[in-house]
């Protein structure tokens, strides 16, 4: 977390409670082997609130199946999805940290290669579970997505309303969609606003802070912004707080949602 990178179980425990007190419809973990801030392993902080996320769905957003191999992945997601009684959704891709790739000795040119492959094999590994395919849009990544998935999960600093509805277009009618990493700061302050996109996110995310159209500003812009992507189709967005997770998440459920 770019603003508070202090990890302990009251945070976790407390992102959960809050997400399930406030009506929404699942928690999500992201997975990298390391990243510019303090990390949890994904797979494990959501078997670790199996219990307490109460009927929440737990999604992977995403899994990395060509670093963790596919028979170890298979075997953490299937007991996920056992001991959840069923709530996962296990979203999947080869990942864009080079970072991750080079700490396990893979090349990372070989990474849509040896995805294709794994992708097969977890799928023939875990027959039950939803396995949706992480995409940013592009011709071959929503062929693969409708070739090998049970759903679509885009990028949300890879995309706009625009882009998802063009590459949504390319899917079945009715194919299941997400938008994943939907960094989100509420604040009223437009001096913070632009200080959250410029100075933590466009570096974090090495992207222009311009081209980034994320939930970060007041819950106005927030509530456009989600009803641009609920108007081009996206059935659901995984956001991602950047700290302050209780009282973010009840901001967007008492300020933004309602006028989405």
């Amino acid at each position: 977390m770019p603003f508070d990178g202090e990890l302990s179980p009251a945070r976790v425990n407390g992102t959960v409670d809050a997400a399930r007190e406030c009506g929404f419809a699942a928690v999500s973990a992201n997975d990298h082997l390391v990243f510019q801030t303090p990390w949890l392993d994904g797979p494990a902080a959501l078997a670790s609130v199996i219990e307490r996320s109460g009927d929440l769905q737990l999604a992977t957003t995403v899994a990395l199946v060509v670093i963790r191999g596919a028979p170890a992945l298979a075997k953490t997601l299937a007991a996920i999805d056992i001991l959840s009684g069923g709530r996962l959704i296990a979203g999947v891709g080869p990942g864009s940290s080079q970072r991750d790739y080079d700490l396990v000795g893979i090349p990372f040119e070989e990474r849509w290669e040896r995805f294709e492959g794994a992708l097969t094999a977890l799928r023939e590994a875990l027959p039950t579970v939803p396995i949706w395919v992480g995409s940013w849009g592009s011709k071959a990544g929503m062929a693969r997505v409708a070739r090998a998935g049970d759903g679509w999960l885009a990028s949300a600093y890879n995309t706009t309303p625009e882009r998802f509805a063009a590459a949504r277009a390319t899917l079945p009618a009715g194919f299941p969609n997400a938008l994943a990493t939907m960094w989100t700061w509420i604040t009223d302050d437009r001096a913070e606003r632009d200080r959250v996109l410029t100075q933590v996110l466009a570096p974090l995310l090495k992207r222009d802070p311009e081209t980034l159209q994320l939930c970060v500003g007041s819950p106005e812009h927030c509530a456009e912004l989600l009803s641009r992507y609920a108007q081009a189709g996206c059935r659901r967005v995984y956001l991602w707080p950047l700290g302050d997770e209780r009282h973010q998440l009840e901001r967007i459920a008492r300020e933004v949602i309602p006028l989405v």
